[in-house]
């Protein structure tokens, strides 16, 4: 497995910008995504970008509004999250796949601690 470590969380007001990061480390990262968990609700997919090719996948609720990336060199994923809301609050997780992405949480063989995204009103 890869270990990850993500940064980034905090405390923001609505409409405010927040970049999440993710570095791995032990092996090269493959497959990456992010999911998010509130309070009383089940954990959702959130972003997901591929090994090779660095296709691109959101949930709808975030489409247009969050951006996943890489930097191969760093070994580090990042999401960008623009014109955030208070249905963004969470705790944000990283997530690590060799093999393929998916939307579901189950899938990915390594995930990491979270961060807490607050977003205030």
């Amino acid at each position: 497995q890869v270990q990850l470590v993500e940064s980034g969380g905090g405390l923001v007001q609505a409409g405010d910008s927040l970049r999440l990061s993710c570095a791995a480390s032990g092996r090269t990262s493959y497959h990456m995504g992010w999911f998010r968990q509130a309070p009383g609700k089940v954990r959702e997919f959130v972003a997901a970008i591929t090994w090779n090719v660095g296709n691109t996948y959101y949930a709808d609720s975030v489409k247009g509004r969050f951006t996943i990336s890489r930097d191969y060199a760093k070994n580090t994923v990042y999401l960008q999250m623009n014109s955030l809301k208070p249905e963004d609050t969470a705790v944000y997780y990283c997530v690590e796949d060799r093999w393929a992405w998916s939307r579901s949480w189950t899938e990915w063989g390594s995930k990491g601690q979270g961060t807490q995204v607050t977003v205030s009103s």
